[in-house]
């Protein structure tokens, strides 16, 4: 009788599902043979043989050395047919092949045999938290087993489902949904950072949201920041009002974590915390004697007035004190009152009718960046040359305070942040972009080289790898990889993924949507996840053309439309001059 090797419980004993054959194309490969009469051994399965490793016989030698069983887990990367039906039983579409099998005496269960490769994974030592590898493939011969979902939940991810610490995006693709979750170590995120790439609709923001939504958790509570170009991430507010986010206290009124959105006219940068780099970017095409006036003002403005913030009109009155002029005995005759005249009218034209920069306001620190709270920054209408200074200054004071509270430096203020925070960047290609230099790449850069000493962790997201900033990648060692069909960006990928996963990312175009890979220091071994639901809505659905045409004919619309182009009432006719 033939028995389901999926379906075995705990209290039986495995069932074997094929027999290895030798060795694969490398040292950390093997190959096994199995008729895989239930088609359960796909590609990216888990299988595993058993390993005998003697112990150390006793202090005095008296006992015989005891052997125990180490489980050897493996991920099937190819599935090779080695026996089919003949050709001629399949010449007739009308009559299946086992039929003309058995019309001739063929057996069907014996024309059908697989060899599978395996990637050798190892076994998991729990003292490590990691995989090791016996360097040995097994013996031909050996009985291959597949993994059952309880010993996969053990080994595959670094964290337990809702422990503290943990966050769960999904589950294992070759799996029942939600037999074996997927849950990345926060800690591991937080101190390593974490990129998600993924082509247009393929589910990238739905997995950052599914992220975030874990990290809101009560056995998180984390103080999260999210950089939103596109205005994805406003329907995130509904954590406020999900009983699933809320914890009752003992001694208190518990945890109920908070959602701020802020819309563009609610950011402001203050003028003080620009540097020269942010007014280059600012003030594109200044001539070299604009720029050498405007750093003389500004380093004079810091000199004065320290910490102390500073405006438009004393940024213009410290250029007119650095200029020369023509009475100067310094001067030798050089006057610089033209260049005075064009820098200030450029400055003016550009920071006194600004909705973003301006002379005190600014985002205060410790009002963005809160334990339980995710501060939502929607830049969608404001230029893309300002979003990068906004991203710049507010990654530069955010490592500053954190660096100063570290040391030891400050004990209040707004420079006083003694919490570790998340930073999740949106379309992280426009803030680091490959083979050019914004104002916004070197402190992003410097934040993810240096920010885990000082608790800072980055989420970057973006659709382009290719054009996204190599050393910016790299820097991320948990990476969810989705589906990616352009060839350059595969590239990008295969380059900055660790070595282990590389035989997954051939999965890459094949991947549909809120599929994703996972691989690097926040999981045990990389892995193809099912993403779970989200529980707050979605907010960067793609817009359904054809529907939205369709209601602009509906009855109800065309009702509107006819009461809004109806003329005016009395015969009175609207007066436009007067």
């Amino acid at each position: 009788m033939l028995v389901d090797p999926g379906q075995t419980t705990r209290t039986q004993l495995p069932t074997p599902v094929g027999i290895t054959k030798g060795p694969g194309e490398s040292i950390h490969e093997y190959t096994f043979v199995s008729r895989d009469d239930f088609q359960i051994l796909k590609n990216g399965e888990y299988v595993y043989y058993e390993l005998d490793s003697p112990r150390a016989a006793s202090h005095n030698g008296s006992t015989p050395a005891r052997r125990r069983v180490r489980r050897v887990l493996g991920r099937i990367i190819k599935r090779v047919p080695l026996r089919l039906y003949p050709d001629t039983f399949l010449g007739e579409p009308e009559i299946a092949p086992d039929q003309v099998a058995a019309m001739v005496g063929y057996h069907s269960r014996t024309n059908e045999l697989f060899e599978l490769h395996v990637a050798i994974m190892g076994y998991y030592d729990p003292a490590t938290e990691s995989f090791i590898n016996p360097w040995i493939p097994p013996q031909s011969g050996k009985q291959i087993f597949l993994a059952d979902d309880a010993m996969l939940t053990e080994v595959l991810s670094r964290k337990k489902h809702h422990e503290p610490g943990s966050a769960t995006i999904g589950s294992l693709l070759t799996r029942e949904p939600n037999a074996v979750p997927i849950v990345l170590s926060v800690k591991d995120v937080v101190s390593t950072h974490m990129a998600i790439i993924a082509s247009t609709g393929a589910g990238k923001s739905y997995l950052a949201s599914v992220f975030i939504e874990e990290l809101m958790q009560p056995h998180n509570k984390a103080c999260v920041l999210i950089i939103d170009p596109h205005g994805e991430y406003s329907t995130l507010d509904q954590i406020a009002n999900e009983p699933s986010f809320s914890e009752s206290g003992n001694f208190g009124p518990g945890y109920r974590p908070t959602v701020h959105v802020y819309k563009h006219d609610e950011i402001k940068v203050r003028l003080s915390t620009l540097q020269m780099g942010d007014m280059r970017a600012l003030l594109p095409e200044m001539t070299e004697k604009q720029q050498y006036l405007l750093n003389r003002a500004l380093q004079k403005l810091r000199s004065r007035k320290g910490d102390t913030p500073w405006s438009v009109a004393d940024l213009k009155a410290a250029i007119k004190g650095s200029a020369r002029q023509k009475e100067d005995e310094e001067s030798e005759g050089a006057d610089d009152s033209s260049t005075v005249h064009a820098l200030t009218w450029r400055i003016e034209q550009r920071f006194e009718q600004s909705m973003t920069f301006d002379d005190s306001l600014h985002l205060d620190l410790r009002e963005i960046f809160k334990p339980g709270q995710c501060t939502v920054l929607q830049l969608n209408e404001i230029d893309e040359r300002d979003q990068q200074v906004i991203v710049a200054t507010l990654l530069r004071r955010l490592y500053h305070a954190r660096m100063d509270t570290e040391r030891g430096k400050v004990h209040s203020g707004e420079s006083y942040l003694p919490y570790p925070v998340f930073v999740l960047i949106e379309e992280a290609h426009h803030f680091a972009p490959g083979g050019a230099e914004v104002v916004s790449t070197s402190i992003l850069k410097q934040v993810l080289a240096e920010g885990r000493k000082f608790g800072i962790g980055v989420g970057i997201i973006s659709q382009r790898p290719g054009k996204l900033d190599a050393d910016v990648l790299s820097q991320c060692q948990t990476q969810c990889i989705m589906r990616i069909v352009n060839e350059i960006d595969q590239k990008s990928v295969a380059a900055a993924i660790e070595g282990v996963g590389r035989d997954l990312l051939h999965n890459l175009p094949a991947l549909s949507k809120g599929q994703v890979i996972v691989a690097g220091s926040a999981v045990n071994t990389p892995v193809i996840c099912r993403v779970r639901q989200r529980i707050t809505p979605h907010g960067g659905e793609s817009k359904d053309a054809p529907e939205m045409w369709q209601q602009y004919f509906s009855n109800e619309n065309q009702a509107r439309l006819r009461r809004e182009e109806a003329p005016l009432t009395n015969n009175q006719g609207f007066q436009f001059f007067r």
